[in-house]
């Protein structure tokens, strides 16, 4: 994957695979966002994870800002890589 550029940060794999879908068609992404299940710090139990789409933006074309609502329509957010 090129260069990881930003980070959605979503509650389930569903949404995750959902928002990585729809990065394509809504944003044009050429190359496939990585989907990352991150496991909460002290947890066992699988449904304590966070679900990251890992969106490479080597160009430097995506706006955080829009990316950041993008993920709020999942109850979601963007981080910082």
């Amino acid at each position: 994957m090129s260069d990881v550029r930003h980070v959605l940060v979503l509650p389930d794999r569903e949404a995750a695979e959902e928002a990585a879908q729809a990065l394509g068609e809504r944003f044009g992404v050429g190359e496939e966002p990585r989907i990352v299940r991150d496991a909460l710090a002290g947890e066992d139990d699988a449904e304590d994870a966070q679900w990251l789409v890992l969106v490479g933006d080597e160009a430097e074309l995506l706006d955080a800002g829009a990316l950041d609502a993008f993920a709020g329509e999942w109850e979601g957010w963007r981080e910082e890589p």
